[in-house]
């Protein structure tokens, strides 16, 4: 008897315990219910595994900052027209011109332009002078130099306002001379992030373009055909100017003589002349 109460006893306690952990299970899946959130379920794919969550890329990662330069060497049979050629490009592309040095032979020049008008500006200055010898594109990146001249610049900001907040407290005279000397140093530190980081931006903005011109002899004229008959009349109109010439230079030599023995000539022969006339003619015996 006393086993079977035993039994009975065991059976009713595992029969209360199971039913207590079904009701906190279903208060807990109530709880989550009221409060709108669905149980985490992992997704799955075709193949039957959890799709893992891909973290879409920032706004600003595609955004490069590029400085950009080119070089070019030319030729060309007249340095100072191209030099004024490549002027105008510049300007038209809405840049300006640097350092230059022009003389007859040689020449070199700097011009700036902006960043994406490049690639069309240099397009316009290759085909300048009688030919291209090189063509030379740099690109740098200087995203991370910006960056970090940004950050820079916004401590040292902050690093002097407090040291124009500590100069307004400051009571004596050797505090206001201690913290003056610190705001002058670190003002100084800022004013020269500043430079930097303008002249990032400027780099960036504007691309530079060097260029050196040689000159070169003119090439000569393509030779004629004198074949046929168009040939051969022209080669003997070219003979009849070539000897009308020489004729023409002969007189234009003698002609100097011909002033001066001509006028004497004739006035040997006029005086021949009257004296064979004033002589009296032999009479017949």
């Amino acid at each position: 008897m006393r086993t079977r109460w035993r039994a009975a006893l065991a059976i009713t306690a595992a029969a209360l315990a199971l039913a207590g952990c079904s009701a906190a299970e279903n208060g807990a899946s109530s709880t989550a219910d009221s409060a709108g959130v669905a149980p985490a379920v992992p997704k799955q794919g075709t193949s039957g595994k959890a799709e893992s969550k891909v973290t879409p890329p920032q706004a600003g990662a595609t955004d490069r900052k590029l400085s950009r330069s080119a070089r070019l060497e030319l030729t060309a049979t007249k340095v100072v027209d191209v030099v004024a050629q490549a002027r105008g490009i510049a300007l038209g592309a809405g840049g300006y011109t640097g350092q230059e040095s022009t003389g007859e032979e040689y020449a070199t020049l700097s011009l700036a332009v902006p960043a994406d008008k490049l690639d069309g500006a240099l397009d316009q200055l290759s085909h300048l002078g009688t030919s291209l010898v090189k063509r030379e594109l740099n690109t740098q990146d200087v995203t991370e130099q910006v960056v970090d001249v940004e950050a820079r610049l916004q401590t040292q900001r902050a690093s002097v306002e407090r040291i124009r907040a500590l100069l307004a407290k400051a009571t004596s005279v050797s505090e206001i001379a201690s913290v003056e000397s610190e705001l002058t140093s670190r003002e100084a530190t800022l004013e020269s992030l500043e430079q930097q980081r303008n002249s990032l931006a400027g780099s960036v903005a504007m691309a530079t373009v060097a260029m050196s011109i040689r000159s070169v002899a003119a090439p000569p004229p393509p030779a004629e055909d004198h074949s046929g008959f168009l040939g051969g009349l022209a080669g003997g109109w070219d003979a009849f100017l070539t000897f009308g010439g020489g004729v023409l230079t002969v007189l234009g030599a003698i002609a100097p003589f011909l002033l001066i023995v001509g006028p004497l000539a004739w006035a040997g022969w006029w005086l021949n002349r009257r004296r064979r006339a004033a002589r009296p003619e032999p009479t017949e015996v």
